[in-house]
């Protein structure tokens, strides 16, 4: 009984707050693409810093421990990023690693262009690998808290499943607007890959049903690592694409956007501490 509530539990945020996530960013803000680069940004800065990290923190982990796990998850997606740029279009850029330094302001300006004309074959993409590969970890988490929470209590484990459904949706916002950006603008691509991301939530609680003593230990590691994933994707990814010299009119909504996006996931976080 315990273990088919899990499943549906953690099936029903996993992948709910995705589909939900869809109906929102392809439905009532549709109109609004470019100001959604704003707003995923602001929900994953916001989602690691407002959520899962404090999360983290307030375990018995200690703090060293931590910090150094997020560093070698920034360093990791870095690589990664790497990787899929050398992949995908080191053609491209072959001149480009063999340049001598530039000035600062130079350097800014080529930044700028490589985003302009290059980036839809490959920054996006590598930005679509790393969220993919954070929401899994993230939501492997997920599946533990909403397993242990239903271990303790029916109605608690059903508390902590809505809960993580309704803080999931901005953040899955967040996600799609990169991940639609990888998959050349497909949303029906979009969904499915952030959906099965989200399905690993059900392996998170399968498997905290049968260890969740021993995995509970490690969930603040699972939170720093995908803490990592959202900064790095944010602040590597799609800030820079916001960088571009625009009118003071579009970059005071690219501010309201970013402020949109933190305050959505800071209040829905703050709703939904049921633990």
């Amino acid at each position: 009984m315990i273990l088919v509530a899990i499943l549906v539990g953690t099936l029903a945020a996993g992948i709910g707050s995705v589909w939900l996530a869809a109906l929102l960013s392809f439905g009532v803000l549709a109109r609004y693409t470019q100001h959604m680069l704003s707003l995923a940004a602001g929900a994953l800065l916001a989602t690691a810093f407002m959520h899962l990290l404090p999360e983290a923190f307030e375990s018995q982990a200690g703090a060293k421990e931590l910090f150094a796990t997020l560093l070698v998850g920034l360093v990791f997606f870095f690589l990664l990023d790497k990787a899929e740029l050398w992949h995908h279009g080191h053609e491209h850029h072959d001149g480009e690693h063999h340049e001598p330094a530039q000035p600062v302001h130079d350097a800014h300006a080529h930044h700028h262009h490589r985003h302009d004309h290059h980036h839809p074959a490959d920054g996006k993409k590598s930005g679509g690998w790393a969220v993919l590969a954070g929401d899994s970890v993230h939501a492997f988490g997920d599946g533990i808290l909403i397993a242990s929470a239903f271990m303790a209590d029916l109605r608690l484990g059903a508390v902590a499943a809505l809960a993580v459904l309704v803080h999931e949706v901005p953040h899955h916002m967040g996600d799609l607007v990169v991940l639609r950006q990888s998959s050349n603008n497909n949303r029906r691509a979009a969904v499915v890959k952030v959906s099965l991301a989200g399905a690993v939530t059900a392996l998170g609680g399968m498997i905290g049903y049968a260890l969740v003593d021993k995995l509970y230990d490690y969930l603040p590691f699972f939170l720093i690592a995908a803490s990592s994933s959202f900064i790095y994707v944010a602040l590597a990814d799609l800030i820079p694409q916001l960088q571009k010299r625009v009118t003071a009119k579009e970059t005071a909504a690219q501010i309201a956007w970013l402020v949109i996006g933190i305050g959505m996931v800071t209040l829905i976080s703050g709703l939904a501490h049921w633990h």
